[in-house]
């Protein structure tokens, strides 16, 4: 089985593929982020689909590979006894429809090298039916059709259900295949195979080289942060502005357990950091799509407000499970769709109002009618901020009265009455200040441990979390309060192998807190977290130190999953992920001296 660090993304802007060093393609879901499976062997084995392309003999596994400075092409280098061949993946951004494209060229010697194509539709269960069209080879099921184009004399052929080819490369001569996709009533190639593949190159190669060189950052660690920022890019639907938080489904976070999910939505928990990271990185631009995408997404009751929503803002997400995928490794079930049960998040009231906070205080035109949903959201906390929730994790296990929860209850207060004095609109705003001392005040009490000098989970509980770390970040207590030091010093206790877990893991047993059996991996963004307090709080080279960690356990294209396992030495979780990405820049801006772009006292 391919690790999950040994996995490549590609990637439109539309949807994404994952590409194996085997040269492997074993994931990619068309037309969009969240459409169907055609390329399912990640989550499940060979014959629910893939495509590869490598030399008919030798290494099971390329020499190396790389991004192209500031791209995302990718360049994978094959040595046999006979030769060098490149192959570059890319996906052009601009393209009408979806397309893969992959050159294979070669560098020294020759080379042969077979292309074996399994598509199967519908989530990996679907073959199709596959005719020549055109030159090219057409695969259709339901409302699907795959187009295949390769360049040169080589010739496609059908071989037990697969498209293959089998061609020589000597050195200076390329060959690409383009795989399109278009609706299957569609009867013309899609507009793609008629553009030579070095002209999508080219384009490719100037579009993402036009957008990383605005990138402001020019700190230490330029290439990881662009890296960073690129990812996050092609993890945005562009159409809309929504950003997914990972292009794949189940992949776990327990090998073998049930730990798996489809991040292949839109979270709001992430909203406020997003916005930041792409303000302070000079992407206003997509920082106003997100922004917009986020206010079309919520526009409803509040009392309906979800903590995940699809790429066009759609709340219908129904989750299913797949029994004929085997799992990554075996863990199953694999899931499509996303639907928290219970449903209620405090938290996510808390983070539309902070980012609708940051971005009228970054100077972005804020709708008459925008106004209208600060009052209605803050009218509903005011009813039910008292209520137990599921909590930012998304627990599957009882409802808890979240320290987490309560505290972005405080931020939802804070920034409405911070909106409030920068439009010159009182609003309720006596109601929302009397609310925001109120919940301090509770939280200070009910959710400071005072025999482990920290905060806790949950109410009640000795449990840590990890989210605590965001209190000065969040503005509800100063970085030199010593209760943010304590809980500092007490959440060591999470740390295994230099990383922070969220929660203490609940081992075999099914954890009490979230419901769930399996030991999870550390997640990637809290120890970012814990860097970002470490560094608030005076002790920055042991925030570099934990930073420097993190950066040694990106894959070898510079990518990361949603956690990692310092047991196993391994990456876990969907990958790769938007909040490991996004905490990985914001950390890099807290430590070359950015200043921070969240509040650090209460509105008067």
């Amino acid at each position: 089985m391919t690790a999950i660090e040994d996995y490549a993304l590609l990637g439109d802007m539309g949807t994404a593929a994952m590409v194996g060093r085997n040269g492997s393609v074993d994931w990619l879901c068309l037309p969009r982020f969240d459409s169907p499976a055609c390329l399912a062997t990640l989550v499940g084995r060979p014959d629910n689909g893939f495509w590869r392309i490598a030399p008919t003999g030798g290494a099971s596994v390329c020499a190396g590979r790389a991004y192209r400075p500031d791209t995302l092409i990718l360049d994978s280098w094959w040595r046999t006894g006979t030769g060098v061949v490149r192959v570059t993946d890319f996906m052009p951004p601009a393209s009408p429809l979806p397309c893969l494209v992959r050159m294979v060229e070669g560098v020294a010697g020759e080379v042969t090298l077979r292309s074996e194509l399994r598509l199967r539709f519908h989530q990996g269960r679907v073959v199709p039916w596959v005719r020549a069209v055109d030159g090219c080879t057409i695969a259709v099921a339901g409302p699907d059709a795959v187009w295949l184009r390769i360049d040169g004399d080589a010739r496609l052929s059908g071989d037990e259900h697969a498209t293959v080819a089998e061609f020589t490369v000597p050195a200076g001569r390329r060959i690409a295949l383009v795989l399109a996709w278009a609706p299957s009533h569609h009867t013309a190639p899609p507009a793609p195979l008629a553009v030579p593949a070095e002209t999508l190159l080219k384009e490719t190669a100037d579009h993402w080289r036009d957008w990383a060189g605005n990138c402001r950052y020019q700190g230490p660690w330029r290439d990881a942060v662009v890296r960073s920022l690129i990812t996050l890019k092609a993890l945005t639907y562009a159409p809309t502005g929504g950003i997914v938080a990972a292009p794949t489904t189940s992949l776990p976070g327990s090998i073998g357990g049930e730990r798996n999910w489809d991040q292949r939505y839109c979270w709001l928990r992430d909203s406020t950091m997003t916005l930041s990271c792409l303000l302070r990185s000079g992407y206003r631009k997509e920082a106003e799509a997100w922004l917009d995408w986020l206010v079309r997404a919520v526009a409803s009751d509040p009392a309906d407000l979800q903590s995940v929503y699809g790429v066009l803002g759609q709340r219908l997400l129904r989750e299913t499970e797949a029994p004929w995928l085997a799992g990554y490794e075996g863990s199953r079930p694999v899931r499509f769709g996303n639907t928290p049960e219970g449903g209620f998040q405090l938290d996510v009231y808390g983070e539309v109002l902070d980012t609708l906070y940051q971005s009228l205080r970054a100077g972005i035109p804020m709708p008459a009618h925008v106004w209208e949903l600060v009052d209605a959201l803050m009218g509903f906390l005011l009813r039910h901020w008292r209520e137990p929730d599921q909590g930012v994790w998304q627990v599957r296990g009882p409802r808890r009265h979240f320290v987490h929860s309560k505290v972005m209850v405080w931020v939802a207060a804070d920034r409405a009455l911070r909106m409030g004095k920068l439009l010159g609109r009182n609003g309720s705003s006596e109601q929302w200040w009397a609310l925001r001392q109120e919940v301090h005040r509770q939280v200070c009490r009910e959710g400071w441990d005072a025999g482990q000098g920290s905060f806790v989970q949950s109410y009640g509980s000795t449990a840590l979390d990890a989210t605590a770390l965001l209190l000065p970040r969040l503005g509800f207590l100063s970085a030199r309060d010593t209760r943010v030091h304590g809980t500092l010093r007490a959440l060591g206790a999470l740390e295994e192998g230099g990383f922070l877990r969220r929660y203490a893991p609940g081992g075999d047993r099914v954890h009490t807190v979230d419901g769930m059996a399996g030991r999870e991996g550390a997640f990637v963004s809290c120890s970012l977290w814990y860097a970002d307090t470490l560094a608030a709080t005076g002790h920055v080279p042991q925030a570099r130190e934990v930073f420097e960690r993190v950066l040694a356990v990106r894959n070898d294209v510079g990518l990361l999953a949603e956690q990692w396992d310092p047991v196993a030495g391994r990456q876990l979780g969907n990958a790769p992920t938007a909040v490991s990405h996004l905490a990985l820049a914001e950390t890099a801006f807290a430590l070359s001296g950015a200043p921070s772009p969240y509040p650090r006292t209460p509105a008067a």
